[in-house]
């Protein structure tokens, strides 16, 4: 179970300089917060931003959402898929402006890059889970989850030979190295940065443990587990796929992951087939 104690907060709090919450993002959750949010009102907010506009077409269109026709504008994407589900991409798209290369010492381009590419195969899995998940919420948890990453690189210069580390010896996880050598994590990290962007708690918490496999051992709504589980099942078909080896803590995960997939050998090696496709044909 991971402890925030007062010794981390302080760290966070003085230390750090997490990206404030968008103000785009600020209006659309006060918008949604009234007891009748209106669809106009949040398609206004979006349209007011011409880049997350077509961001948001751009990544609505994609294949994973399945649309039976192109939408062309963001009052239609807002009518197709509800206003919950268009802040949720929001703020994945405003997740990945969010942070400097300048004052980074790791490659933002790089590590967004294979962001995205869990987020996408999380979203693959989405199709093949027997009860219904919210893709908008395996979208964002696949962008979110190691937020805390970029923002350890702005704090700590030498946090790339730690990333660099553990890249290399696969034996323990990120977090494992992390807390021989800094005060705080990239979990707890993104944690607090999510949880200041007032995402959904159950998403924050997704976040601080998604390195913890006694959440999947928890009492939790079941939708959450198969959330979190689509999430490590794309960490490791990422990873395979890419580095051709497991990811670090496949190992811990894997029995619960396909049990609480419900998920048959064959069935993951469908996945895994498909997953591949994904990065073959360039997303």
């Amino acid at each position: 179970m991971i402890e925030i104690d007062d010794t981390v907060l302080d760290d966070l709090r003085s230390g750090f300089s997490l990206p404030p919450q968008p103000e785009i993002l600020r209006q659309l959750q006060k918008e949604l917060s009234q007891p009748e949010p209106e669809l106009f009102k949040v398609a206004q907010i979006i349209s007011a931003d011409i880049a997350t506009s077509a961001a948001v077409l751009k990544v609505i269109n994609s294949p994973a959402y399945g649309m039976a026709r192109t939408v062309t504008d963001i009052r239609q994407a807002v009518m197709f898929l509800g206003m919950n589900c268009i802040t949720q991409v929001v703020t994945g798209y405003l997740l990945k402006k969010a942070f400097n290369q300048d004052a980074c010492c790791i490659s933002l381009e790089r590590f967004w890059d294979n962001a995205t590419d869990i987020s996408k195969v999380a979203m693959l899995i989405g199709t093949y889970m027997k009860s219904k998940v919210p893709i908008e919420n395996l979208q964002l948890l696949g962008l979110f989850h190691d937020a805390g990453i970029p923002a350890m690189a702005m704090r700590y210069a030498n946090y790339h030979e730690v990333l660099t580390r553990a890249e290399e010896r696969t034996e323990h996880s990120l977090e494992y190295y992390e807390q021989q050598h800094f005060v705080t994590t990239h979990t707890v990290v993104g944690f607090f940065l999510a949880s200041s962007w007032h995402l959904p708690k159950n998403i924050c918490q997704m976040i601080l443990r998604h390195h913890d496999p006694e959440f999947l051992r928890g009492t939790i709504p079941q939708i959450d587990k198969q959330t979190f589980a689509a999430l490590k099942l794309a960490e490791n078909l990422v990873c395979e796929a890419k580095r051709f080896r497991s990811s670090a803590d496949w190992f811990a995960f894997r029995e619960l992951v396909l049990l609480e997939l419900d998920l048959q050998e064959d069935e993951y090696n469908d996945i895994k087939e498909d997953a591949e496709e994904i990065f073959i044909v360039g997303g």
